[in-house]
């Protein structure tokens, strides 16, 4: 129970050191595979965040993800490859 306390604890931190970062992210759910891009990540009750994903402009919100944070070119590069001619 301590040890679940404390990984939440330190996930928590984490998340919210990253947040005050202007920075780009990458974010994966481990389940479903799905990759999102954001720049704001929001650490909610219980370990979740929420975001906006900067290609379908939608909210999403994610129990279980890997965050990773990435170069400004390497967003931009990911945001123009998942266009296509419906989404400009």
């Amino acid at each position: 129970m301590k040890q679940k306390i404390l990984t939440t604890l330190l996930a928590m931190l984490f998340l919210v050191g990253i947040v005050g970062c202007g920075s780009y992210y990458m974010v994966k759910d481990p389940t479903s595979g799905n990759v999102f891009y954001t720049t704001k990540i929001k650490a909610e009750k219980g370990g979740a965040i929420m975001f906006e994903d900067n290609k379908t402009q939608t909210s999403v919100t994610l129990q279980n993800s890997e965050v990773k944070e990435i170069s400004k070119e390497q967003y931009k590069s990911a945001l123009e490859a998942k266009e296509t001619p419906e989404t400009k």
